[in-house]
């Protein structure tokens, strides 16, 4: 908007500010000047020179507002809102000044009065209708276009800034120049800035955020706090929650040191926020220590960990990555994100090879190890959907199980120094294939340990086993996110269900610096802080989107939240420790677990045993197994493998 155009706006304010009644005596008064104007204007052009209203000329105005003014109430021309006015308002007022002209003209043309000149009775009037006609479109114009934005703008989202300091100030001077939204002032802590005015806003006090959100009908709070701990991020996201607001969020400090800020960087809440802790920073040598200048392979390099693991080692300078995946759009989007990333490192570019292949074909990986023979091994490649695996257990453990001991077994055969298996917490204890699985695959990593420690130089072995990751493929938080924008139910498996939660970059910095500090057949585990109850996680996306959950209690809410039962395999609590006493580590956030295992020579016949249950998919035989080889395996119900029930079902239809 250029200077003219606040100033016509700023003019218009006080106008369309008025009462309806005040708008019509207005109109009224306005129309009654254009009377005694067109009259003196008629005159002067009859005389061919200026004049001044006097003596018989009074009758000529008389008359004029006596019967212009009547008439124009008569059609409705006070009733119309003229900012609005088009074709039908100019018809309306040709109508009325038509009569007009009829019982002007008669008066002063036909008729006469002395001293007047005939020709006032039709000069004036086709002048009068000039001057309405023009006083509606000019005032259309003018103040239609502008109340019509008033309108519009009072009808966008209405919106705070917390925090005045230079990204709020920034963000501030955006959202000035967009049509999308209407801010209203600041928030913020520093009591040198409350009272005082920003950009011509106001910066309140948080401590009155709700009843500021009342008062001024605030819909979204933007969070420009990039400095902030996670810490105090997390205690003011529960501040604004109690005020029921929609929150986003401005990136952090790192992502705004270049460039302007934007309203294009408006984000949704980081999920990192709803764990209300800060990550703990990484030690850069053990970041480094297994990456920079080597060969680094990452298997299920598409998947939420694996590409992210991929992005963490492009920082860490590698020498050339491997990407294994099996799919091939999630190997071709992480190839080229990390590409497009490497534009401008010129020599510095690490090289990058795409490679799509199944971890449990033996030969394929074969292949790969003894082209690259890569220093480091990073096994994320597993099937972690707890419902998918117990529906297909043999592919499952397929996979899981054999494709990493294939994996691990290429690696020791062509001298790969460090070999790091991505693990889970639902290895401890389990109740389903997928964890029971990820405990075998581990136990096979701790018998092939302790062989290659029997070896110089054989590769070291090591797990990492940790819990849910933030924003991952299978996280409950875009399944919650996608429910709250659909307009709910989120479905919730049980009321008292709880998760350990990671954000995906600093789970993938520990897994790195966790296998930095293996010598063979650790099973380190990462310190998670507390369990979430995700019933709350739930409710807190609820409320911070700006919505009221729907229940008992409330039920004109917004969203509900609808239990719909535990899905096969799954656990209402999750375990980090199989053993107790886990030993410290050189890092405040990684433990190592002691953990039971069988030699190779005990665990290999019951890897053919279970292989060969494998091979004719017998469902209830996998079962058997992973129960007699894994220690603390309780599966919960009947075996529901798909193949499995069908063939019952065609059984059952024969009567066999």
């Amino acid at each position: 908007m250029n200077e003219r155009s606040k100033v016509l706006t700023q003019a218009a304010a006080p106008l369309l500010a008025l009462p309806r009644a005040a708008k019509r005596a207005l109109v009224l008064g306005m129309d009654a000047c254009l009377c005694v104007f067109t009259v003196w204007l008629s005159l002067s052009l009859r005389f061919d020179a200026w004049v001044i209203l006097s003596g018989r000329d009074v009758w000529t105005v008389g008359i004029s507002l006596s019967l212009a003014l009547p008439l124009f109430v008569r059609f409705g021309l006070y009733r119309a809102i003229f900012r609005y006015g088009g074709w039908p308002a100019i018809a309306a007022i040709a109508k009325a000044v038509g009569i007009y002209a009829a019982a002007y003209g008669l008066v002063f043309a036909a008729i006469g009065l002395p001293g007047v000149p005939r020709t006032i009775g039709l000069i004036q009037p086709l002048l009068l209708l000039l001057a309405v006609s023009a006083s509606r479109l000019l005032a259309r114009g003018w103040l239609g276009g502008i109340y019509q934005g008033l309108l519009t703008r009072g009808e966008l989202p209405r919106v705070l800034i917390y925090g005045a300091g230079d990204a709020g100030r920034k963000l501030a001077q955006a959202l000035s120049a967009s049509s999308e939204l209407r801010l209203l002032g600041f928030l913020d802590d520093d009591k040198r800035l409350q009272g005082g005015l920003i950009h011509g806003l106001p910066v309140q006090d948080p401590a009155k955020l709700k009843a500021e959100v009342a008062a001024l009908r605030v819909s979204d709070i933007f969070l420009a706090i990039p400095s902030a701990s996670r810490q105090r991020r997390h205690e003011i996201l529960e501040q604004v929650r109690q005020a029921r607001v929609s929150v986003r969020t401005l990136p952090g400090l790192m992502e705004l040191a270049q460039g302007k800020v934007q309203v294009s960087d408006l984000r949704e809440l980081d999920v990192e926020d709803l764990l209300g802790r800060n990550a703990v920073a990484p030690h850069p040598l053990l970041l480094r220590k297994n990456i920079r200048g080597k060969v680094v392979l990452v298997t299920g390099a598409g998947g939420s960990i694996g590409s992210e693991l991929c992005r963490q080692i492009v920082k860490g300078g590698v020498a050339t990555l491997l990407l294994v995946e099996r799919s091939e759009f999630a190997l071709y989007t992480i190839h080229g994100e990390l590409l497009q990333g490497m534009e401008g490192r010129g020599a510095d570019a690490p090289r990058i090879v795409p490679l799509l292949a199944s971890v449990a074909d033996a030969r394929r990986m074969r292949e790969i190890m003894s082209a690259w023979h890569p220093h480091t091994v990073y096994h994320a490649a597993a099937y972690k959907h707890v419902p998918l695996v117990e529906h297909n257990p043999a592919e499952g453990v397929r996979n899981n199980v054999f494709g990493t001991l294939i994996t691990a077994g290429a690696a020791a055969a062509h001298g790969v120094r460090d070999f790091v298996l991505i693990s889970t917490d639902k290895a401890v204890r389990p109740t389903n294939i997928m964890g029971c699985s990820k405990r075998l695959a581990e136990m096979g990593l701790q018998a092939m340990a302790e062989q290659a420690s029997r070896r110089a130089n054989g590769t070291r072995f090591s797990m990492v086993r940790f819990g849910n990751v933030l924003d991952s493929s299978g996280s409950v938080v875009p399944l919650f996110r996608q429910q709250i924008r659909n307009g709910g139910p989120i479905t919730l498996t049980h009321l008292d269900i709880t998760r350990y939660f990671m954000t995906i970059p600093e789970a993938a910095q520990l897994v790195i610096q966790a296998g930095a500090m293996a010598h063979g057949g650790e099973v380190f585990v990462l310190d998670m802080g507390e369990p979430i109850r995700i019933a709350d996680l739930a409710r807190r996306m609820i409320e911070l989107s700006g919505m009221t959950v729907r229940d008992g209690d409330n039920p004109s809410g917004d969203i509900e939240i609808r239990v719909v039962g535990l899905r096969p395999g799954e656990k209402l609590y999750e375990e980090l420790l199989i053993g107790d006493n886990p030993l410290p580590t050189p890092h405040t956030r990684i433990l190592k677990a002691r953990d039971d295992f069988l030699s190779w020579a005990a665990l290999s016949p019951q890897l053919e045993r279970l292989k060969a249950a494998l091979e004719v998919n017998d469902a209830l035989l996998i079962r058997q197994q992973l129960q007699h080889m894994v220690r603390g395996y309780r599966p919960r119900g009947d075996v529901v493998d798909w193949i499995h029930l069908e063939q019952r079902a065609e059984l059952a239809v024969a009567g066999l």
